[in-house]
């Protein structure tokens, strides 16, 4: 399976990332009024395996490129990929706006999982796509027991 890949670099993969980390890195400086993403959480074991699995989706998104793969689809994925990341937007201002509504929360962590996996799908970069699947479980897992449970 490894042989139908090669190490290089792939800009896309890094700039999606880079976008949807945006309103992350502001929330980091500027919290939001009525800011429950800053509360103590109950998921520590996942929350680990996400961020592990977070590295490791963004390092093979960036640095792992399918071989042989057509580039015909790459404008059709990146408005897909786009759409998701603007709904996520969306989610922040509401957010910001003082929104803490469950599908606001949701939307938060629906959103950017959806884009990654639809990018590392499209990419036919399995690799990604693994690391991408295995992030979003915990990081929907960590939203539901967090935040609606």
């Amino acid at each position: 399976m490894l042989k139908n890949y090669r190490i290089g670099f792939d800009w896309i993969g890094l700039i999606l990332f880079l976008v949807i980390m945006i309103p992350n890195f502001i929330w980091f400086v500027v919290p939001a009024p009525n800011d429950v993403l800053r509360t103590e959480f109950v998921t520590g074991t996942i929350d680990s395996i996400a961020s592990i699995c977070q590295v490791l989706m963004v390092a093979s998104l960036c640095l792992v490129i399918k071989r042989n793969n057509t580039e015909s689809k790459v404008i059709g994925t990146i408005i897909t990929v786009m759409a998701c990341v603007v709904l996520y937007y969306i989610c922040w201002l509401c957010y910001y706006q003082g929104n803490t509504h469950t599908a606001v929360l949701i939307g938060l962590t629906v959103f950017p999982c959806a884009a990654f996996l639809i990018y590392s799908y499209k990419r036919r970069n399995m690799i990604a796509a693994f690391f991408a699947g295995v992030f979003s479980m915990c990081h929907i897992i960590y939203a539901i027991v967090n935040f609606i449970i």
